[in-house]
């Protein structure tokens, strides 16, 4: 680390939020900088380019009154940091790191740089353990485990923000001390009524006195919402592997990010890829995603569930295409069950989660608990199949078999995925025996004969229950 540089007439040109800079000073990548105009107003900013001759300095804030002759460049000799401390849990910070909740400070123990530190690959433990979110289409079918990183794939429209609140509201650890659990939120170019909707909803439930949130409005620049989740994941990292908390770290909406650096690139004037995306938006986002993960060594977990919205609905679009190839599976929200009503609009076949094997069955949920996901998946899929052919044949055209896988795949829709309030897995479990009951016996394939003695036949005389009441 170098003493401040200070920098007088290098600046050559202002296009938005970028000052490109004549290189008079040995300085390095990511250094933070501070931008003074001749109202003596001091702005933050970060190098993000650098050449031979020239640098590019990324403002953090709007520019507008800055001019070429009097703009001064104080450059700190370190990149940006963030202060974190044991009083994080339960504050509200901006995209820049600042408390934005009206409270003093965080007393700081440590300052960390906000790109945060490689992980050593041999250093990494497989992701294990359940993490219980009250979803049952996560819970039961695409199950969440402590180090995993599990995307959300939304659509415009569709209420990927009241999810998003529910999972931070109900999310913990099965037989975990509370006090281990953490949730970091961030919101990325949100509105400003949607970013107080979601600190009313934290507060009003107690979630907040667990909860870190970093909120970015929609019309902050640009280059802030490139470090609204790096500040969140700083922040996510001292709780897990400083404090040795289990954390939960909530990133929405990607896309907001991934358009953002779009327009940031555009600034620079590189040369596009994909829908005018940057070439390195595949690198970009997996320093974001690899930050999640199990430390050999250390007590503290950083879970992630990010949430994308697909523009046009494309699920092949390169947001969530190079997002499916970082992470680890895929929760897909779908219009149409949100047009039949169901909340929350979970489609349960191209959904997945690849980890889910790792934290689930006797020892860490349900020793049911693989077998009855399966069966669930397989009938569904088969009731799907049976939609397409009732469609061409009519249902009354149907074997009674089909007819009945018919009437599964329905009630499936109405009573599993549609939820009103948490459910424990426990519950949703038992959702799940109900209807299967429903299914003649020699379908039920993926479930052991033990297992149909047990859970199907031994409750074929009680009255079915099909909803999560009770």
């Amino acid at each position: 680390m170098h003493p401040d540089i200070t920098l007088h007439h290098a600046t050559h040109r202002i296009e938005g939020p970028l000052l490109f800079v004549r290189r008079e000073a040995n300085v390095g990548l990511n250094e933070a900088v501070e931008v003074l105009g001749e109202s003596g107003e001091t702005r933050v900013g970060r190098i993000s380019a650098l050449g031979h001759d020239e640098m590019i300095v990324e403002v953090l804030d709007s520019t507008t009154g800055l001019g070429l002759d009097d703009t001064r460049l104080r450059i700190r000799g370190e990149p940006l940091m963030f202060g974190a401390g044991p009083g994080m849990l339960g504050r509200v910070f901006n995209s820049v790191g600042e408390v934005a909740d009206g409270g003093p400070p965080v007393a700081a123990t440590q300052m960390l740089r906000i790109e945060g530190l490689a992980i050593n690959p041999a250093a990494r433990a497989l992701p294990r353990d359940f993490i219980e979110t009250g979803v049952s289409c996560i819970d039961l079918l695409n199950s969440l485990v402590r180090g995993q990183k599990l995307p959300l794939f939304s659509c415009g429209g569709l209420p990927h923000d009241r999810l998003a609140v529910e999972i931070a509201r109900q999310a913990r650890i099965r037989g975990g001390e509370s006090g281990d659990f953490a949730i970091v939120f961030a919101g990325i170019g949100v509105p400003y009524d949607t970013a107080e909707r979601f600190r009313a909803a934290m507060e009003e439930s107690g979630a907040l006195a667990h909860t870190v949130m970093v909120l970015n409005h929609a019309d902050e620049p640009s280059t802030q919402r490139l470090l609204t989740p790096r500040y969140a994941l700083t922040a996510a990292e001292y709780l897990a592997f400083v404090e040795g908390r289990h954390v939960l770290v909530i990133l929405t909406d990607m896309t907001n990010y991934c358009e953002a650096l779009r327009e940031v690139s555009a600034s620079h004037g590189e040369i596009p890829s994909r829908k005018g995306y940057p070439g390195y938006m595949y690198s970009d986002l997996a320093t974001l995603f690899e930050r999640a993960g199990c430390i050999q060594g250390l007590p503290g977990t950083l879970t992630q569930l990010p949430i994308l919205t697909m523009p046009g609905d494309d699920i092949g679009h390169p947001i969530p295409d190079l997002t499916g190839y970082i992470t680890e599976g895929q929760i897909v929200l779908g219009r149409e069950l949100d047009r039949k009503g169901v909340y929350p609009p979970i489609e349960v076949l191209p959904s997945l989660s690849r980890l889910m094997d790792s934290g689930i069955g006797e020892g860490f949920t349900h020793a049911d608990h693989p077998a009855l996901a399966h069966q669930l998946f397989a009938a569904y899929a088969r009731a799907v199949r049976v939609r397409v052919l009732a469609s061409v044949m009519g249902v009354e055209g149907l074997p009674e078999n089909d007819q009945k896988f018919l009437a599964f795949g329905d009630a499936f829709e109405q009573s599993f995925v549609a939820q009103e309030g948490a459910r424990t897995l426990e519950d949703s479990m038992e959702v799940g025996w109900t209807l299967l009951r429903e299914l003649p016996v020699t379908e039920l394939t993926r479930l052991s004969r033990e297992q149909i003695e047990r859970q199907i036949e031994g409750h074929r005389d009680k009255p079915a229950r099909t909803d999560d009441r009770g």
